[in-house]
């Protein structure tokens, strides 16, 4: 299997097949994200994919599931993405489903009915990082989109029956935003209908914007007691039938369930942890 540069997967795709279908990301442009800095967009060939395939039909009979990385392979043109979904079924046909990272732009430059096709061949999971809901912290991050276009995404991929993932970042928004940010990104989430939301937390990098930002005094990041609120928020404002998890290395602590059957023990945790009787990870541990 072949790889360029760091290849990074949600949590939830460790046992998964890992096809680089993409390097880099399209859009490239968040503030806070320093993953792809060193990796200009571009899609691979159909030969180089192909060797991929190739190689796990060999070797990977044991996993059922593949990954599409690098950071959105949704931006694969629809009848390229089309038939390279084909092809993995054909190949490798023990595979039970496909994930990939995608952004709203590319969700919404698809129609319905070719989110259904991509879905009948496979596609059965997408990772969409809404990171806030709240518009100003979304311009401000560069995202590219604001909370209307994030929904509208969100919906078409559940409308076409396949399972959404989405990621929203506590601290995004500093200290000043904190609370507005927990309580818009709660009311996008409701509205989204998501199967899985998963919490990270900002880790600022110094090879980003936010990072320089940071340095110089124009952003602050809310502290631990800062980001607990701000869950806390979060967590008390969703209401909607979903997974929940906060389990990424970047977090403080682990919440993991689903909602709402979980949402009081959710809350008790965190207030576990702002009345300081809960052990919180060390920072040389945490990690993006």
């Amino acid at each position: 299997m072949h790889y360029e540069g760091t290849v990074i997967r949600p949590p939830s795709e460790a046992h998964s097949i890992i096809f680089q279908v993409t390097l880099g990301c399209s859009h490239n442009r968040c503030t806070f994200c320093g993953a792809y800095r060193d990796k200009p967009f571009r899609i691979r060939s159909e030969e180089e994919i192909g060797r991929d395939i190739a190689f796990a039909r060999r070797h990977c009979r044991r996993q059922k599931t593949v990954f599409l990385a690098d950071g959105n392979a949704l931006a694969i043109p629809h009848a390229r993405l089309h038939a390279l979904c084909r092809r993995i079924r054909q190949q490798l046909p023990w595979v039970r489903r496909i994930s990939l990272y995608a952004n709203s732009r590319d969700i919404l430059r698809l129609r319905e009915d070719q989110l259904v096709a991509l879905r009948k061949l496979g596609l059965g999971r997408i990772y969409m990082g809404l990171e806030s809901g709240h518009d100003p912290t979304l311009a401000a991050i560069g995202k590219g989109a604001d909370s209307t276009a994030m929904v509208e995404a969100g919906r078409r991929v559940r409308r076409a029956s396949i399972f959404l993932s989405v990621t929203c970042l506590l601290g995004i928004a500093g200290t000043e935003d904190s609370q507005a940010h927990a309580r818009a990104t709660a009311a996008v989430i409701n509205r989204m209908r998501p199967s899985q939301v998963a919490v990270l937390t900002l880790m600022l990098l110094d090879n980003t914007e936010l990072g320089r930002r940071a340095r110089q005094g124009r952003f602050r990041l809310p502290d631990r007691m800062g980001l607990c609120r701000e869950l806390h928020t979060l967590i008390r404002d969703l209401d909607l039938r979903a997974q929940f998890q906060a389990n990424h290395a970047s977090n403080y602590f682990v919440l993991n369930g689903r909602l709402p059957r979980d949402q009081k023990k959710f809350l008790a945790t965190v207030e576990q942890a702002l009345a300081g009787s809960l052990q919180f990870t060390p920072e040389a541990q945490r990690a993006l």
